[in-house]
């Protein structure tokens, strides 16, 4: 990526030469662009001399690798952007330590004073929300405010939000499908409104949720399908074994935690584990199964980072997966197929991998080639549940 502010090699995590996707796009060399030269009626950001730097939401570290030399804090909900950014800040020459690039969750608490703060719009608009509310208190009148987004992203209700939230909003016209995205935030009190957004949101999961019939859900932003049950989990929840006989079971992508909060509820003896790359997903998961759970049942383990690589070699007996097919707006089954590579490493013997999906995904083939067996075992004209079982492969003689 060839930036005002240098040249750098960039790539996404993990670390795929098969993987076509850029770590970078239109909307991160338009943003960088203005930075240094300005924007119509907009000038140039005096980054040396701005003070606090926050980027939100930069997908694979492009914004902050190139701006490292002032010193920004990141803030992401993804732990494998922030591996990515990780990375490249190593490959640039740059590392990661409080001299140079703070690296923040969405669910730190952010810094105290931002007087720039730069954001690419997510895919959730709740979580932009969130995110928001979650600043707002630690910009004021002088902050400079500027979002950046492919112009698929950036919607009527994207600029309401800034507006709402902090103060009127202009975008710029659009440059290779691309859009900033300019708010002017008013002084303390007089826009930004006091204490928190909606989120996370609560709701009870109704009498066709399956084994997770009358739990409670939580809900932090940005997790898919807020305030109810969507179909495909729905579909799983009534297929899913309930006789797990205290064995160990992992909720892989566990979003809000209710597949494995469910599991936990029917089996006090199982040790469920919870993961997800994102940090507001498990914060979700470990408020539904702490929603749920009586005191004394079997401590749950809750992770967040790449899949199920953080478990031992042959330490699961079970694990469910509800994979995404989306990675930020591309549709690709990369995501899906590492999920179950590593389920098939860290299941024991005769373990088995439970996966509701799409039917069009073709998931099946997949299984088959990875574990030699793939089984149906529910079926309705858009989803499938499909179980594989590991097999030892005999050694050659």
């Amino acid at each position: 990526m060839t930036t005002p502010f240098g040249s750098y090699e960039l790539t996404r995590f993990p670390d795929d030469p098969r993987d076509q996707l850029r770590a970078w796009d239109a909307a991160d060399e338009y943003l960088l662009r203005h930075l240094e030269s300005g924007t119509g009626e907009r000038g140039p950001v005096d980054l040396a001399g701005a003070g606090q730097i926050t980027v939100l939401g930069d997908r694979w570290g492009a914004l902050t690798t190139a701006l490292a030399a002032y010193h920004p804090t990141q803030i992401t909900d993804s732990s494998l952007s922030r591996s990515a950014t990780a990375a490249n800040l190593d490959r640039a020459g740059i590392g990661t330590s409080k001299a140079t690039v703070t690296l923040l969750t969405t669910q730190d608490p952010p810094p105290q004073r931002i007087d720039v703060l730069l954001v690419r719009v997510p895919k959730s608009l709740a979580l932009l929300e969130d995110q928001l509310y979650r600043l707002a208190p630690h910009v004021h009148a002088g902050t400079v405010v500027v979002g950046t987004g492919m112009v698929k992203e950036i919607h009527t209700s994207t600029l309401r939000l800034f507006e709402k939230i902090l103060g009127p909003t202009k975008t710029s016209l659009a440059e290779k499908k691309a859009r900033l995205i300019f708010c002017t935030p008013q002084a303390q009190g007089a826009v930004r409104p006091a204490g928190t957004g909606p989120w996370p949101v609560t709701y009870t999961v109704d009498e066709e949720g399956g084994s997770a019939a009358g739990l409670t859900v939580v809900n932090h932003a940005g997790i898919f399908c807020a305030d109810r049950l969507d179909v495909g989990t729905r579909f799983f929840l009534q297929n899913i074994p309930t006789n797990t006989d205290g064995a160990r079971v992992v909720d892989l992508g566990c979003g809000n935690g209710v597949v494995g909060t469910a599991v936990a509820v029917a089996d006090p003896d199982a040790a469920v584990v919870f993961t997800d790359e994102s940090y507001q997903a498990v914060a979700s998961a470990r408020a539904t199964y702490l929603a749920n759970v009586r005191e004394g049942r079997r401590t749950a383990e809750f992770h967040v980072g790449d899949g199920v690589a953080m478990l031992a070699p042959g330490s699961v007996d079970l694990v469910l997966c509800n994979p995404p097919f989306h990675s930020h707006q591309a549709t690709t089954d990369a995501t899906a197929l590492r999920m179950f590579a590593q389920s098939r490493k860290v299941l024991a013997d005769r373990g088995e991998l439970w996966v509701v999906a799409n039917r069009h995904m073709g998931y099946h083939t997949h299984l088959r080639r990875l574990f030699g067996n793939s089984e149906v075992v529910a079926s309705e004209p858009k989803f499938v549940v499909l179980r594989a079982v590991k097999q030892e492969r005999p050694r050659p003689m």
